[in-house]
């Protein structure tokens, strides 16, 4: 379960059609959002779900 909560940047990059470099951009800036409401966040991963909501039509 642990798995499906958070996913690396070469998932990412894989999901998206992204570079990994970019993938890592993307991660960085969406744990930024997350920080500032409040959430802890994981350096290199990201919520798979918080990803979903933010990109239309995942």
């Amino acid at each position: 379960m642990a798995n499906d909560l958070f996913i690396s940047a070469g998932e990412v990059a894989k999901i998206t059609g992204m570079s990994k470099p970019y993938a890592y951009k993307l991660i960085q800036k969406l744990n930024k959002e997350l920080e500032k409401k409040g959430y802890c966040t994981i350096r290199g991963k990201v919520s798979k779900k918080y990803l979903e909501e933010q990109f239309y039509g995942m």
